[in-house]
């Protein structure tokens, strides 16, 4: 019942959709070998597989269905029933996750919550896992969000955060990349200063060589510059 319910009422939200073309249940792929539970088609030409999932699936067996969906040139989007162990694989392969309670006519997905930032974070080419992320990371501590299936939007991507979270993920990256923005800065001036520094001694007179010793005579074994007898116990120049 879950699953029969459940591919109807995305059918019926996928029509409401803006930009959608087409929406079809139960359609083959061009070479038969899968079949999506709703079949949509964008205004852009698009095509998008939405998959009302009831059961448990291996990693291969999601794999392997996830790879055919893209062979035909088909965006799968998952919607698990609540309490099933989806496999981690999906969030590998850069996907969300997505629940969906009949009863209440709610979707809900997990956010991934910021990472341990580790020692020069911020030269990190994805800055946004500092930060609350969607999709999640397949080994994040997650956070549950939830959220009406009608709020939700569909693209040519799949499934779309109602705007009011999207600005939830944005704050929270905002910050991280901020301050990793602070922290480039800092380095980059570090750098120029030391650049000028060897610049300006560069353009400074040189000193002169240290004056010949007379012969015998003692040298400063610091500045290697002559050195008065009295001084010949303690070895340098008294300010060297």
């Amino acid at each position: 019942m879950w699953h029969i319910t459940t591919k109807h009422t995305l059918a019926r939200w996928a029509r409401t959709r803006p930009g959608v073309a087409a929406v079809r249940l139960e359609q083959w792929t061009p070479d038969q070998d899968r079949r999506a539970d709703v079949a949509v088609r964008m205004g852009d030409g698009t095509k998008l597989a939405l998959e009302a999932q009831r059961m448990l699936m291996t990693d291969d067996g999601w794999r392997a269905r996830h790879r055919d969906y893209a062979r035909a040139g088909i965006v799968d989007v998952w919607f698990w029933r609540p309490r099933v162990h989806f496999p981690h694989v999906v969030l590998d392969a850069g996907l969300p996750v997505w629940f969906y309670t009949p009863s209440k006519g709610l979707a809900w997905t997990a956010f991934g919550r910021p990472h341990t930032r580790p020692y020069r974070w911020w030269e990190a080419e994805n800055l946004s896992v500092f930060g609350l992320h969607h999709p999640p990371c397949a080994l994040d501590e997650l956070e549950r969000v939830s959220v009406p299936l009608g709020e939700l939007g569909l693209d040519s991507g799949g499934a779309v955060l109602p705007e009011p979270l999207q600005n939830q993920l944005h704050d929270s990256q905002r910050e991280a990349r901020e301050e990793a923005a602070n922290w480039l800065e800092s380095k980059a001036r570090y750098a120029r200063q030391v650049r000028e520094a060897k610049q300006r001694a560069a353009r400074e007179p040189k000193l002169s060589p240290p004056p010949p010793a007379p012969a015998g005579g003692l040298r400063c074994t610091v500045c290697k510059r002559p050195l008065a007898a009295e001084l010949a116990r303690a070895g340098p120049h008294i300010l060297c």
